[in-house]
């Protein structure tokens, strides 16, 4: 069932815009995939809300955009050179390559090849380790190369850029810096969408704090980000939980973690991660670089190395549970409808508006007229390339609020159709109020 419910998750992002395959027409690429147009909307939306609720309307956070390709030197450094890697086993019948951890053991020693469904025995092929990073020359010749990397994630640009972010914006801790950008990782997946790729954006906020106050600022940001997807983002609680690492699974650089687990479609994994990552990057960038990356207190006169509070959260996962926890399949008359429910501050378009009859010069001017006037004002869409219920169920499936129909009678009396999406209620609206009352109908959801 759950297996079923991706699928139809997949068909319907494919075939509305909101994701494609990469380099499709060339056979694509594993693990890559591009935003359509209804896609790269929703994820402006969700990269937006974070945004604003962390960097423009707090003032002890503050923004970064660093750069994607890093010097060697940061990566040995953060520890990524020499421990970032999976173990991956190969299977001997189909030659495709996993990640250990991501298939079913069948016994000791045996697993279960997750494409050919035949056994893979370690002893006899043993798992080998593979560094997830993304190399690239960055000399203009082949012979004397220069190699730098492509970020596994945006955190290492703002350590490296702490004390020019400390020195010219003059804060004092606790500090936060945020981040939206790219990241890449080398990965090896068995095929989860877009939860697991190989280019993926992160949000994330490294919060530097005095290192006596990081348990309390560890456990202000796991309530807080778990907050932020019930009520800002929108998400139902029945899908979330939080689930804090044992002293076993922590990374070499945490004293402590918490993942927000949300249920997707395969079941529960990881929506973000808060990590307390002690004074490990700082002292660590420190010491490689030389340089002092040190905090000094004008109040006690000290000078510490800050504790680091990093909530790392995905905007593709985001976006993956969000259209998750939307899709809904109902039966309305006999026949199954296919909704996103999504939350109107989130949907691509809040509304979109139809000439019922595309043919009559005069309806479809006004429909046009009604469209551009919304336009300007909410996230709105025009079509009139089919019948009014394919056009119904075209928006339905990507999550418009609300419809407004022009007819022949809006000539006459002056009034359209608002459909609603969930309940698909039907208003008779005077033109003139059409703006008012679908911004009163948002305003309640």
């Amino acid at each position: 069932m759950a297996d079923d419910k991706l699928t139809k998750i997949i068909s319907l992002c494919k075939r509305r815009g909101f994701i494609f395959g990469g380099s499709q027409i060339y056979g694509g690429l594993s693990s890559i995939w591009d935003y359509g147009p209804l896609g790269v909307n929703l994820k402006k939306k969700i990269k937006d809300i974070w945004w604003k609720e962390y960097v423009e309307n707090r003032n002890d956070i503050v923004g970064l955009d660093s750069s994607i390709i890093m010097s060697e030197g940061v990566f040995l450094a953060s520890g990524h050179l020499k421990g970032f890697s999976d173990l991956l086993v190969d299977c001997a019948s189909c030659g495709k390559r996993f990640r250990l951890d991501m298939i079913e053991k069948v016994s000791d020693n045996v697993y279960k090849c997750p494409e050919c469904k035949k056994e893979i025995d370690t002893e006899k092929n043993p798992p080998r380790k593979f560094n997830l990073m993304f190399k690239t020359n960055m000399s203009a010749s082949e012979d004397n190369p220069y190699y730098g990397y492509l970020r596994p994630e945006t955190a290492q640009g703002i350590f490296v850029n702490f004390s020019n972010v400390l020195n010219t914006t003059r804060k004092k801790l606790p500090l936060g810096i945020a981040q939206i950008g790219k990241a890449f990782r080398n990965e090896v997946t068995t095929g989860s969408f877009i939860f697991r790729m190989k280019e993926f954006e992160q949000m994330e906020i490294e919060y530097f704090v005095r290192p006596e106050k990081g348990d309390e600022f560890y456990k202000y940001w796991v309530k807080e980000r778990y907050d932020f997807y019930l009520n800002s983002i929108g998400l139902s609680r029945e899908s979330l939980r939080l689930r804090e690492h044992s002293q076993e699974e922590l990374a070499h650089y945490a004293k402590a973690c918490t993942d927000i687990e949300f249920n997707f479609p395969f079941g529960w994994s990881e929506l973000e991660g808060i990590a307390n990552r002690g004074d490990y990057d700082l002292t660590k960038h420190a010491h490689e670089s030389g340089k002092d990356l040190s905090y000094f207190d004008q109040k006690t006169k000290e000078k510490i190395v800050p504790y680091v509070i990093e909530p790392s959260a995905g905007v593709d996962r985001t976006f993956f549970a969000v259209i998750s926890d939307a899709f809904c399949q109902e039966e309305v008359k006999g026949r199954e409808r296919t909704v996103l429910k999504l939350k109107p501050h989130l949907a691509p378009h809040q509304v979109a508006i139809f000439p019922l009859l595309k043919k009559n010069h005069d309806i479809v001017k006004l429909a046009k007229n009604i469209f551009y006037d919304i336009k300007s004002k909410l996230p709105a869409s025009y079509d009139d390339t089919a019948s009014i219920g394919k056009l119904y169920r075209r928006q339905d499936e990507v999550g418009t609020p609300f419809c407004v129909t022009v007819d022949v009678d809006s000539l006459g009396d002056k009034k359209v159709t608002v459909r609603n999406r969930d309940s698909m209620a039907q208003d008779r609206i005077s033109i003139d109020k059409v703006f008012d009352f679908i911004s009163d109908q948002l305003d309640k959801q």
